[in-house]
């Protein structure tokens, strides 16, 4: 196997909750957010910067619960964009070189959702990406399966993994 390398020993997993976000520029660090069903992460990355971060929405919008959108904003699409986007540019990334990627928007629950909560979650993702101009670079969203999504900063490499497999993109 070998000696680790000085990269391997100070390597940083930040995993991102439900309802939360991450934002980095550190090139050791993996963005990390797991389980998501009817949850959309927006993934972004800066490829000359290495600047990173993934928001984890859970509902589409926030005047469903003002109070809880004040205490935790990354849980809704409409006030979670805007602080992602807002982090990002704190840490000097151009919104014009931004790589988008989208993955979630499922519908989990067996039968017939009457809440739509998924596409609810999709619907307005992309609603706003697009009145913001920022353009998607790749996704996966909707249909009935759980994922989860990697994004390592160093390099822009960003894994997706779901029941059926694993797969990976560059946003570099």
């Amino acid at each position: 196997m070998g000696s680790p390398t000085i990269a391997s020993i100070f390597a940083q997993r930040v995993i991102i909750g439900v309802g939360d976000l991450a934002v980095s520029n550190q090139a050791s660090t993996t963005l990390s957010t797991y389980a998501l069903g009817s949850c959309v992460a927006v993934t972004a990355y800066d490829p000359v910067l290495k600047v990173g971060g993934i928001l984890h929405l859970m509902l589409p919008e926030s005047k469903i619960s003002p109070e809880k959108a004040s205490a935790q904003p990354a849980m809704f699409a409409d006030t979670g964009l805007p602080l992602l986007f807002h982090h990002l540019t704190n840490f000097r990334a151009d919104t014009s070189r931004l790589k988008i990627y989208l993955a979630g928007g499922a519908s989990v629950i067996g039968g017939n959702d009457p809440f739509r909560i998924g596409e609810r979650n999709v619907e307005i993702t992309l609603k706003i990406l697009s009145q913001m101009g920022v353009p998607i670079t790749n996704a996966d969203l909707r249909g009935t399966i759980n994922r989860t999504v990697h994004l390592e900063l160093s390099s822009g490499k960003l894994t997706l993994k779901t029941p059926r497999g694993q797969s990976e993109f560059s946003l570099a």
